[in-house]
């Protein structure tokens, strides 16, 4: 199967190609018309919903290809299929502008989207932003969902897109779909950070990540990769928590937060009650848990996710610096804030 879409399609049409006239098409038509597709078929197509039912049929093999046109360049539909799924991806195309000093960074759920939106709110004074650059004008069109973040450095323009990808798997998949969609409708982003929990260990974290840039031709840097012109750039979680309320068994964003809310001294504060806890369960406490309390606490009445970017940004900075600099995490994210000079500071 091939699917061909962009503005130069005829050059990839045969004789035999099936011009799908989108237009006035129901849902109903759509999918009797991909119903009827036996496989071996050549569709060329401007229709998002025509390429998502497409795509999800012929989702497995490496000869089911979308053509972009206007590179000349391909994606297998299962590689679209996941584009569409997890990024809103227009995979139509149609991206072009001048360069604009842009970050994205992939983290594992809404709560890591959070915690890292309120860091680079309160340390680097981005803005959350609803205009996307001009030379990235595919972040308009990907970005549909309420679950993203784009933020906005007005001072120099600078600008941020934080993306859930649904656990540590969903973060790696969603980097090397990013590259090949930046290789195929020939557009780049300045930096990928890539926020992942170290589970097993540090090594075993940067294996998936290796594991994954394999694909593309890249190398390895002082703070990461580089491939081609794009700098990924590894943040890894681990920042074992110990307390004799709390049962703490592997890394997340949970412990960033553990270790922030013991500095700021709500920790301290809920201490009674988490040991009341204790001895009315019978067994110590999950981080989890734990946050909710502190949530409960705070007076906040919001979700767990509202909770962290709230504490994040009354944090001190001191305190927020301190945390990020335990976990190692700090010169990854000075670079996605386009801050390295700062590193040596």
């Amino acid at each position: 199967m091939r699917v061909i879409t962009g503005n130069r399609f005829e050059k990839f049409a045969d004789e035999g190609a099936i011009l799908f006239p989108e237009y006035r098409k129901n849902r109903n038509e759509l999918i009797d018309f991909v119903d009827s597709l036996r496989g071996d078929e050549t569709v060329v197509t401007a229709s998002l919903e025509l390429i998502d039912l497409i795509a999800w049929k012929f989702r497995r093999g490496e000869e089911n290809v979308l053509i972009y046109s206007d590179t000349g360049k391909n994606l297998t539909l299962k590689e679209v299929y996941e584009l569409r799924k997890y990024l809103d991806f227009d995979v139509r195309g149609g991206f072009s502008g001048e360069m604009a000093e842009t970050s994205v960074l992939f983290v594992e759920g809404k709560t890591d989207a959070k915690f890292f939106k309120a860091v680079f709110k309160k340390l680097f004074e981005f803005k959350e932003s609803r205009e996307a650059p001009y030379s990235l004008r595919f972040i308009e069109r990907v970005f549909e969902r309420d679950n993203f973040d784009l933020l906005k450095r007005v001072e120099d323009h600078y600008y941020l897109a934080i993306i859930p990808s649904e656990g540590n798997s969903g973060v790696i998949r969603n980097l090397g779909n990013f590259l090949r969609a930046m290789e195929v409708f020939n557009f780049t982003v300045g930096k990928i950070g890539v926020a992942i929990d170290v589970d097993e260990d540090r090594d075993s974290a940067l294996a998936s990540i290796d594991g994954k840039l394999s694909r593309f031709r890249h190398e390895k840097t002082p703070i990461g990769y580089c491939v081609e012109e794009t700098e990924v750039i590894p943040l890894i979680i681990g920042l074992p928590f110990e307390d004799e309320t709390i049962e703490w068994k592997k890394p997340t964003v949970e412990d960033l937060m553990l270790h922030l809310i013991a500095r700021e001294g709500l920790l301290g504060k809920i201490k009674p009650g988490l040991k009341a806890l204790n001895e009315s369960l019978g067994r110590k406490l999950k981080p989890k848990e734990v946050m909710y309390l502190a949530l409960s606490a705070y007076g906040h009445w919001g979700n767990l996710e509202g909770f962290y970017e709230l504490f994040v940004m009354r944090s001190r900075f001191r305190n927020l610096k301190a945390v990020l600099r335990e976990a190692g995490l700090m010169d990854g994210i000075l670079y996605l804030a386009g801050r390295e000079a700062e590193r040596r500071r």
